[in-house]
């Protein structure tokens, strides 16, 4: 299932590269969604990308996280993991983007693209499974723990959103970690025991 959504979203993205009409028809503008109900917007912006580097960036770790949440899914869940997924997928890509609608719903010169969202609720999907596990940063050669990474990003998020002094969508990163998080204490809601396990083995 991860492979096909990256082989989609690379097809779309690429497609967008070549064809400006489909950028501005396709990325998330919460204006025109209020104004002309264009609500396909919640969904189809997680297949544009603004470049290949954010588009290779955003694959590679979606294909790196995804394969494990995958294997644990199917390991839970059995014959209905790939729904879950894909749910866990498509939840992240409109929640993670549910709070800037209701930010920008006026402004319609605001635009989004990229799949962070999505694939930041995959990343914090893998971090319920697995707190302990490492997680390697480009050009860092030292592993840094599942759950400490998961805070680190969670409380960057939340700050950078507040200064706003760029142009990355990180309250879309910080909503799509939530909800990787929620959604899949609600699909198993005994993870919370089994992470609170994990941790006391290993840093307690």
């Amino acid at each position: 299932m991860t492979l096909i959504i990256i082989i989609v979203t690379v097809i779309f993205s690429i497609i967008a590269f070549n064809n400006r009409d489909i950028f501005q028809k396709y990325s998330f503008n919460a204006y025109a969604i209020k104004n002309y109900n264009e609500w396909y917007r919640f969904f189809t912006y997680g297949l544009l990308h603004a470049d290949w580097v954010h588009l290779l960036i955003n694959m590679l770790v979606l294909y790196s996280f995804g394969e494990v949440v995958e294997t644990y899914f199917k390991y839970y869940f059995g014959i209905k993991a790939y729904l879950y997924y894909i749910l866990l997928y498509i939840g992240g890509i409109v929640f993670s983007v549910t709070y800037d609608f209701w930010k920008h719903k006026d402004d319609k010169y605001y635009n989004s693209i990229g799949a962070s969202g999505a694939v930041s609720a995959v990343i914090f999907s893998s971090i319920i499974f697995y707190p302990c596990g490492k997680i390697y940063i480009f050009l860092i050669p030292i592993g840094i723990p599942s759950i400490i990474f998961g805070i680190l990003y969670l409380a960057y998020s939340a700050y950078m959103a507040r200064k706003a002094i760029d142009n990355i969508g990180h309250d879309a990163h910080f909503w799509g970690a939530v909800f990787g998080i929620v959604y899949t204490i609600i699909l198993k809601p005994k993870l919370v025991l089994i992470f609170i396990e994990q941790i006391h083995q290993v840093f307690i």
